[in-house]
């Protein structure tokens, strides 16, 4: 058993395949409730939360640090879930949370402009030249939102395991490829994965809970242990040492907090 990301398009019938997929593995499919979590921690309204798709990147520019508040909320949300195993999330930077963690399938789902827009006309009763704009629209804002907050180009097909065109390809096939595929021993749960996972787990608890005083922090762990790099003068490496410990002493699994000083002006 083991964990699915799906990256979709609007339209691109991603969240119906991610849905009949988990049914029949048996996983359990999430997505929205990652934002409903992140969006509980960044104090912004879920409907806000989702308009600042088509908003990104000055969104978070309204909030100090609003950026790195975001992902650091809903980055620690999705490594929470994926915890318990057998989870297949679908939405966007699912490819991204998951980096470094091995035997996770990346999936990417695309399909044709041209169905998409059709699929649109039917939904929303609108002409095809308006479902043109908006599909086209939705794409750049996607794009950017990935490039902005997480890095990434969600259009990159190296950064997935599997692509699938849905074109003469049909939900159910791409279902029953993707189940086929999960199935292989490479993509199954391991000790490696459980301890890498619950790491990266540690690494993003402890960074949102010091993101507020610490936004450019670099948080690591290994085994348990968080390691914090903080930029600042060294005369002051004490005083935040100690801040940062107790910041992080209500984390129960963390068993050792070392922190250290990045002189100011090093790159």
């Amino acid at each position: 058993m083991g964990v699915v990301t799906i990256s979709r398009g609007s339209y691109s019938k991603g969240k119906e395949i991610a849905e009949k997929l988990a049914q029949k593995l048996g996983y359990d499919c999430i997505s929205r409730e990652i934002l409903l979590k992140a969006s509980d921690q960044f104090n912004v309204k879920e409907a806000k939360l989702i308009r600042a798709l088509h908003d990104a990147p000055s969104f978070f520019g309204r909030f100090k640090h609003g950026k790195e508040k975001y992902t650091a909320f809903i980055h620690e949300v999705f490594l929470r879930y994926i915890q318990k195993d057998n989870v297949i999330y679908h939405g966007m930077a699912g490819q991204y949370f998951a980096r470094g963690i091995p035997n996770t399938l990346k999936v990417r789902i695309n399909s044709t402009l041209e169905e998409r827009i059709k699929e649109e006309m039917r939904r929303e009763n609108i002409s095809e030249e308006k479902a043109r704009y908006l599909l086209i629209k939705d794409d750049e804002e996607r794009r950017k939102w990935g490039i902005s907050l997480y890095g990434i180009d969600t259009h990159n097909c190296e950064l997935y395991d599997i692509v699938l065109q849905i074109d003469s390809l049909m939900v159910d096939d791409a279902v029953e490829v993707l189940f086929n595929v999960a199935n292989r021993p490479c993509f199954q749960t391991t000790p490696e994965f459980r301890r890498i996972s619950k790491d990266k787990y540690l690494a993003a608890k402890a960074y949102s809970a010091i993101v507020y005083e610490f936004p450019d922090a670099i948080v690591n762990c290994k085994d348990a242990v968080v390691y914090v790099s903080v930029k600042s003068d060294l005369s002051q490496e004490e005083k935040m040492s100690n801040q940062i410990k107790t910041m992080l002493e209500h984390i129960a699994e963390i068993k050792e907090v070392t922190v250290g000083v990045i002189p100011l002006g090093t790159d």
